[in-house]
């Protein structure tokens, strides 16, 4: 006669293994995740961090800057009032010059920007003007923006602003460039940034010493060159790393 064996139940899991266990699948899951991201961006460190060069200021620096804006027809660029572009798709610009003021566009968000007077601009949601508690905080998002997007659209004619600190520095085969650091004005003023030039003295890359960048000395390409309606010479695209940076429907009058 057969005898049929019992078998005895699995144990069930206490609440203390049941949590032992999701942190150890949460634990792999993030460094499944994040250990190859922090490898490479480890490599990114080692490979492109560098310290601020040392540079001589005086009359070399100051004529290195005016061989550039020469070679860009800076005249051409000081007699254009208006410049219209949108930079990564995202955020569209209509800028005054004269009366120092632009029309700053993204999302559902339109903001009439006073530069100078930043407490006098006026927020539109949605095509409707928006006076209520977060009103200063797109002024400031949209003056952030400028900041940034239009130092991708002109920066070499910036180059003798108020604040500006312009440094010659030698470079591999005794080359030079010319290293520019903003003591004051913009969104995060101190940062530096040294300009590489062809033979003419246009611009073809900068090296970035920023405080929104981690990694010091990372190079953006500036060598994707329009000549505008009004003369002024403006960049389309700058490489920087695996990434484009594209500037778009440029105008300017």
């Amino acid at each position: 006669m057969f005898r049929f064996k019992k078998i005895k139940p699995f144990s069930k899991l206490t609440l203390k293994q049941k949590l032992f266990r999701i942190l150890k699948f949460i634990g792999g899951l993030v460094i499944f995740i994040t250990l190859p991201t922090l490898l490479f961006f480890g490599y990114i460190y080692l490979k492109y961090d560098e310290e601020l060069p040392n540079g001589k200021t005086g009359i070399e620096a100051d004529q290195l800057a005016t061989k550039m804006l020469s070679a860009l027809d800076y005249e051409a660029y000081k007699n254009t009032d208006y410049l219209e572009w949108t930079f990564k798709g995202q955020h569209s610009y209509k800028w005054y010059k004269s009366a120092d003021s632009c029309e700053v566009s993204w999302k559902d968000f339109k903001v009439m920007l006073k530069l100078k007077t930043p407490d006098k601009s006026k927020v539109f949601v949605i095509n409707q003007e928006y006076n209520g508690i977060e009103k200063q905080k797109y002024v400031d998002k949209a003056l952030a923006y400028f900041n940034n997007d239009s130092f991708w659209l002109v920066a070499p004619y910036k180059v003798f602003d108020t604040g500006a600190v312009r440094k010659l520095v030698k470079i591999e085969d005794n080359k030079e460039a010319l290293l520019v650091t903003y003591r004051s004005g913009g969104t995060t003023p101190g940062d530096s940034y040294l300009w590489h030039f062809d033979e003419i003295g246009k611009p073809t890359s900068y090296k970035m010493w920023v405080d929104i960048l981690p990694i010091r000395g990372l190079e953006a390409s500036w060598n994707d060159w329009t000549t505008t309606k009004s003369g002024a010479q403006l960049p389309t695209f700058h490489k920087l790393l695996f990434l484009g940076l594209e500037l778009t429907d440029i105008k300017t009058l």
